[in-house]
């Protein structure tokens, strides 16, 4: 590398914006710390020297001891709203935006540190991460990326030598994670409850400018943002229904403006289906469970919607009408997103009639049964083509009810034009047959953290890197755990 080319280009154009949106401040350097993981084919597509990224310079960046010259290191304000209940400041409280970059594709990616060090937005925390969290974080995104779902990314993953305190001691660890940006629901809600109309201005023309472009020099910028956030947080939230996906804590402050997945504390993938699943240990109440999400969704949304209304005109009402309008489409967006999903993963092509009641009839019948959700679409895709359904019908105990629902699912699929192999091939491209399920992830955490045993978290990262894929001699990765495997509840980690 040319001595004077900076190892990274940043371009930081969220600093530029003014310093009331955020702090400036330099992490806080670790005492020894080591890469776990890199991930050279996001670098890559960054424009990174992975090989930089690898040695003792990039090292120092990943682990905030030091940072190259043209990053620009900020913790972001913003507020949210956790559980329902509001907090008009919260903000990077242990994460550093160290700058933005412009990927092969001309998009702009944020590079930030989670685990860097305290902020002004703290609040009493160490600024810290442990390890469990970082890999967590790690695996669960990367495979949800793999799964082509909307998220953000992990660059790197490094111990940090130090030890955290949380309910225990535990060692420390560093993510470096990469966003199409850090604004959220929470960052428009943190001007407008201080009723800083200018800088909610300035902050939906940069949203629109680096996340919607398109809507540059339309009539109603603004009107025509929110649409734009509702219909992609719709597509977001069915594809983590398409997956069995529970996010966990969907505060406005974990609620992406790009419509991607942020923020992996609690979150986890249902085992045995049940639209009432939990696994959050906070989430007494089971307002983030999996069936309530798209309902979460449709209220984080209306809290956006409120943050916006001064830029809507001057007519309060009018521009009440204006947002309903908007809201209103969610549910059919959503529904839409979610149908055209499942009927991917049934092997249908085209929409008909009947087609919600027969999505309707099978969760019944999985959620009676207590079926695997990711095992019985992958046996339904691998039995697509075969006369026996026995892969997944041996999932459910009345054979007699599942067998009554293929019947109508093969009837329905009688009205399709695919060749049988053709049908299953697709399916099985839509429907994963390894995921990071709660208790692999767990098994790798305590390997680190207990024994310093890396391997099976790097293990579970390649497994889950070919989600799709056939792996011969890793199919106990596609099982569900056992009953004393079996993990009851996950944690936000901080």
């Amino acid at each position: 590398m040319n001595q004077h080319q900076p190892p990274i280009r940043f371009d930081n154009s969220y600093a530029a914006l003014p310093e009331r949106f955020y702090e400036r401040r330099d992490p806080l350097p670790v005492a020894r710390p080591s890469l776990i993981r890199l991930n050279r084919e996001l670098a890559e597509d960054l424009g990174i020297d992975a090989g930089w990224l690898a040695s003792p310079e990039g090292l120092d960046m990943l682990a905030g001891n030091r940072l190259p010259d043209n990053a620009d290191p900020i913790a972001q304000a913003y507020a949210g709203h956790q559980f329902g209940n509001f907090v008009p400041q919260l903000g990077d409280g242990r994460a550093l935006l160290i700058g933005e970059v412009v990927d092969g594709s001309g998009r702009r990616r944020d590079i930030q540190l989670k685990g860097s060090g305290r902020t002004a937005f703290s609040r009493g925390g160490d600024g810290r991460s442990a390890l469990g969290p970082v890999l967590r974080e790690y695996v669960v995104s990367e495979a949800m990326a793999r799964m082509g779902v909307a998220t953000t990314r992990a660059l790197a993953a490094v111990t940090s030598g130090e030890q955290v305190l949380r309910e225990t001691v535990l060692p420390g660890g560093v993510l470096t994670r990469v966003a199409s940006s850090h604004v959220r629901v929470g960052t428009f809600q943190y001007f407008a409850v201080r009723g800083d109309t200018e800088a909610l201005r300035l902050l939906a023309d940069h949203v629109i400018a680096r996340h919607y472009p398109q809507l540059q020099g339309v009539e109603s910028p603004y009107v025509a943002l929110l649409a734009a956030v509702v219909e992609a947080q719709a597509r977001l939230v069915a594809s983590w229904m398409h997956l069995g996906f529970i996010h966990g804590v969907m505060n406005t402050d974990n609620f992406s403006i790009a419509g991607e997945t942020i923020d992996y504390g609690p979150c986890a993938f249902m085992d045995e289906f049940h639209p009432s699943t939990v696994f959050s240990s906070i989430d007494h109440a089971g307002r983030y469970a999996y069936g309530n999400q798209p309902h979460i969704a449709h209220w984080n949304l209306t809290r956006f919607a409120e943050t916006l209304l001064p830029l809507f005109g001057a007519d309060e009402d009018a521009a009440v009408a204006r947002a309903q309008e908007r809201l209103e489409a969610f549910p059919e967006l959503f529904n839409q997103a979610l149908q055209a999903g499942l009927r991917r993963k049934l092997g249908f092509t085209d929409a008909r009639e009947e087609d919600a009641e027969l999505f309707r009839d099978l969760f019944q019948l999985m959620a009676d049964a207590k079926a695997d959700f990711t095992l019985t679409f992958r046996g339904l895709a691998e039995d697509a083509a075969a006369e026996d359904m026995g892969t997944a019908r041996a999932l459910f105990a009345d054979a007699a009810g599942f067998d009554g629902w293929v019947g109508r699912w093969r009837e329905r699929l009688r009205h399709e034009h695919a060749e049988p192999e053709a049908r299953r091939a697709s399916m099985l491209s839509a429907n994963p047959k390894y995921i990071p399920r709660n208790h692999l992830v767990e098994a790798t955490i305590q390997a680190a953290v207990e024994r310093d045993d890396f391997g099976p978290f790097h293990e579970l990262c390649e497994i889950t890197s070919r989600p799709y894929d056939e792996q011969p001699g890793r199919e106990i990765y596609a099982l569900p755990p056992q009953p004393e495997e079996r993990v009851l509840q996950t944690f936000c980690g901080t």
